[in-house]
């Protein structure tokens, strides 16, 4: 069958495109914007991009089109399918019939941590001698791609709770169902979408009643926002982590390495961990609770997260310039941005962090959560804005941060303004949910020059 997919560049699309390529398909795409890594790997797979939705795209005649949740009504190519009456269908769903049915699904939900403790879930998987297929909104580096297809039994994914496409605004996670579900945290967000915590609660609680009898719900015990939706009705039994009744992780010592409890009760330690953080140490611990309902042993699930190995865009290396580290984060939310600053103040200690952010998000670029950045920002010693086409005025929410902030409206002025302030020794860390103009590359060649 060929497939052609409307919106490939996206993580999820771009995973759905990898996957029915090592289900035998024929697989083509379009995409407005194209940015590693995905158009990487999408390349290397032999997989052909189409720049932009025109309607012409039609004479390709696949057998069926996949649409992504990014293409809304009026977008040229969508509204040709519609107007011949041609054969489409949403990813989550495409995926839930052709892929998942029948396998043993562990999904990973929640605001933040997804793509990192999916990604730990299946490399403890992997390490167990599983060979799970998984679908990953990144690309963890021990796998170097983020969607695999095996003949495993064990599928695991990542279950984003944003909506399915124009034609089904369910959440994704709901076409899933899950045996294992990691229910990570719950705040507010995607506010293009959602109208307060409450709604998407209720899309958390439609997620827990497609959960079976004998599967299994790892959840956050820090959040009260969990507790609700499980009290709304739950046939599936629990474990926690974060809560003195669960799991548990330990500090961390000079390797990252800590120590795990169950209900009190040692369970043994990870000799060495790579990921900074006590919020990704709680990823582990999940992925860990996740991965014995599935059948590994703890023992062997604490040695396969020593010789876990990170994801692109979380706090991602990207080159060190006369002393001068360039990091590459996807943070968002100002929830993510404060625990990824606080994770990178841990690994770097008194050195200087200078922070880059794009609010690039859908409910960033809203302002409904912009009075949380000041705060969120607290462990960086200078922050960089790059506010063109906000709705809102940067300068003034981050007002309270003084001379520590300063907001630009042209990328170059900016890039300029970075190479300028940076010392050796200092880490830049850039901090978007999309490609950010390359500045990542931009700033390592300014500061070459």
């Amino acid at each position: 069958m060929h497939i052609h997919i409307l919106g490939i560049c996206g993580t999820f699309m771009g995973g759905i495109a990898l996957l029915a390529r090592a289900a035998g398909h024929r697989v083509t795409g379009c995409d407005a914007n194209v940015y590693p890594p995905m158009n990487t790997q999408l390349g290397e797979q032999g997989i052909d991009l189409v720049a932009g939705y025109d309607a012409g795209q039609l004479a390709l005649n696949p057998d069926l089109f996949v649409v992504g949740n990014a293409i809304s009504r009026g977008n040229s190519l969508l509204e040709a399918i519609l107007e011949r009456n041609l054969p489409y269908v949403s990813g989550p769903q495409w995926l839930a019939e052709n892929i998942l049915r029948g396998r043993w699904v562990l999904g990973v939900a929640g605001t933040h941590g997804k793509t990192t403790t999916t990604s730990l879930l299946a490399w403890i998987l992997e390490e167990a001698g599983m060979n799970p297929s998984f679908l990953v909104g990144g690309v963890p580096q021990g796998f170097g791609v983020s969607a695999r297809l095996t003949d495993s039994p064990f599928f695991v994914i990542e279950a984003d709770e944003y909506d399915t496409a124009f034609c089904d605004k369910r959440s994704k996670f709901v076409h899933y169902q899950p045996r294992t579900a990691i229910l990570n945290n719950l705040e507010f967000d995607h506010a293009d979408i959602f109208a307060d915590l409450a709604a998407i609660e209720t899309q958390f609680h439609h997620l827990v009643r497609t959960l079976p009898g004998n599967g299994l719900i790892v959840a956050n015990a820090e959040e009260a926002s969990l507790k609700r939706v499980l009290a709304r009705g739950c046939w599936t039994p629990v474990e926690w982590f974060n809560g003195a009744e669960g799991w548990q992780a330990g500090e961390a010592d000079a390797s990252g390495g800590f120590a795990v409890s169950l209900a009190g009760q040692a369970q043994g330690r990870v000799e060495r961990f790579d990921l900074a953080g006590a919020h990704n140490r709680a990823n582990a611990v999940a992925a860990l609770a996740a991965a014995r309902h599935a059948g590994v042993p703890v023992a062997v699930g604490l040695q396969a997260l020593a010789s876990f190995s990170g994801i692109k865009r979380r706090l991602e290396v990207r080159g060190t310039v006369r002393g001068v580290t360039v990091i590459d984060d996807f943070a968002h939310h100002p929830t993510a941005i404060r625990v990824t600053l606080e994770g990178l103040r841990q690994r770097v200690g008194s050195s200087r962090i200078l922070a880059v952010l794009e609010p690039r998000s859908n409910t960033m670029k809203l302002g409904v959560i912009k009075a949380q950045l000041p705060d969120s920002l607290a462990e960086a010693d200078v922050v960089f804005c790059y506010a063109n086409g906000l709705g809102w005025d940067a300068a003034e929410t981050l007002a309270p941060l003084g001379d520590r902030a300063r907001v630009f409206d042209d990328l170059a002025v900016l890039v300029a303004a970075v190479t300028s302030a940076a010392q050796t020794g200092d880490q830049v860390l850039v901090m978007s949910n999309g490609g950010f103009g390359g500045v990542h590359d931009r700033l390592l060649d300014a500061l070459a020059a």
